[in-house]
């Protein structure tokens, strides 16, 4: 029997495409957006989760830097809301893949982070997120996995490469952050595994806890912008390198962002491809867009 899935946030860029995924393997699947379904809220949760195998929490605060000064509402939804669906997970017996983050890592490694490394978040965001990792593992310890993401970006909503391919548009040079090196990560390829992961939960291949879900391989904000441009017919020598110094922000972030996959084989899901097939594979189905980190106009 095909898993009964409900996906939280569902109108957000990581939730559209993991609704389709799952729609286009055949699962029975709701995805209310956040309008439709406040995660802090346990009895609308309650009612949610009733009847579902496998609940994927891809709600979120996702302002990093409006998390610093707002940081008690920032965690209200980020660690208070995957409590509340781990608590009715736990009642109703469903599976909870919750989706985190590199921010709960402090970023001065050399070596990829395996799954199990000390976290340390230099953010709100970041501390806000780990409440969240926390509060799943210690109420779903058998049926609660924490899924770590980075640099995200796809075809439902503001993300670095849309943001890129519009500054192109309309300005002859862009500068772009050089010194912070990360794992570009499509959503839709992100979804994929998320699906494969949440099927091998129900059917008891895959052990609880953290995975690492990121592109393999890995690239700084100016690799993957010269990329966007080079596989766009763009000229990539209009990208021009600059340092994290040249872009003054209210949260700091962390200069390294690489997560080790080891864990996958374990759950007999395959890591994700390299960032690079993922983003040409990506970029037919992207459109232009105003706001990410990482870049702006040049001279």
């Amino acid at each position: 029997m095909t898993a009964r899935w409900l996906v939280t946030g569902g109108a957000g860029m990581l939730g559209r495409d993991l609704a389709g995924v799952l729609g286009e393997a055949g699962a029975d699947v709701l995805a209310p957006g956040r309008r439709e379904l406040d995660v802090t809220d346990a009895d609308a949760v309650r009612a949610a989760v009733a009847g579902r195998d496998v609940v994927v929490n891809t709600a979120a605060w996702t302002d990093v830097d409006g998390a610093e000064s707002e940081e008690a509402a920032a965690t209200r939804v980020n660690g208070d809301g995957p409590r509340t669906l781990a608590a009715a997970c736990a009642a109703s017996g469903a599976v909870l893949l919750q989706l985190s983050t590199d921010y709960v890592f402090p970023g001065d490694a050399t070596a990829p982070y395996p799954h199990d490394a000390p976290t340390s978040p230099v953010n709100a965001y970041g501390r806000g997120k780990l409440a969240g990792e926390r509060a799943v593992l210690d109420l779903l310890p058998e049926r609660g996995y924490v899924v770590r993401t980075a640099w995200l970006y796809g075809a439902h909503g503001r993300n670095f490469v849309s943001t890129m391919l519009g500054l192109a548009e309309r300005h002859a040079t862009v500068d772009v952050v050089d010194d912070q090196r990360g794992q570009p990560t499509w959503t839709r390829a992100l979804a994929r595994q998320l699906y494969e992961l949440g099927e091998a939960a129900v059917a008891g291949r895959a052990p609880a806890g953290v995975y690492h879900g990121t592109a393999s391989a890995t690239a700084t904000w100016f690799d993957l912008a010269r990329a966007a441009f080079e596989l766009t017919g763009l000229d990539p020598e209009r990208v021009r390198p600059t340092t994290s110094e040249a872009f003054v922000r209210p949260a700091r972030r962390p200069a390294y962002s690489v997560l080790a996959h080891e864990r996958w084989a374990e759950a007999g899901v395959a890591p994700q491809p390299h960032w690079r097939d993922q983003l040409a594979e990506a970029l037919p189905t992207m459109t232009t867009g105003t706001a990410a980190p990482g870049g702006r106009p040049g001279a």
